[in-house]
């Protein structure tokens, strides 16, 4: 079955996403990093109340919400276990920004 290895996935921050995540209060980016080390090591490809499969667009295929920040992300199964970091940014109503500029959808 798909993402149930018991091995943790590598979590490789993009560079987009380290800049996000550089634009972040300093609470913000613990939040985040440790968000992500708990809910994404293991079978981040299972929904959750937070962690849901997104319509297909240009940034991720997937989002982890954490309080009102967001992280999207990408799940490659071979050659390794690896969830790619895209982005992460900061939900305000129903807009997301990131690095502190409103993201449009494609």
């Amino acid at each position: 079955m798909k993402g149930c290895s018991s091995l943790p996935y590598r979590i490789d921050y993009q560079p987009e996403a380290e800049e996000h995540l550089a634009s972040l209060t300093a609470r913000q980016r613990a939040l985040v990093l440790d968000g992500v080390d708990a809910h994404l090591q293991h079978q981040p490809t299972v929904e959750t109340r937070n962690r849901k499969l997104r319509r297909p667009n240009a940034l991720a295929d997937w989002e982890l919400r954490i309080e009102n920040l967001r992280v999207f992300y990408k799940v490659e199964e071979e050659p390794e276990q690896l969830v790619r970091i895209r982005a992460t940014g900061v939900k305000v109503g129903n807009e997301v920004f990131l690095a502190g500029e409103k993201w449009e959808e494609p």
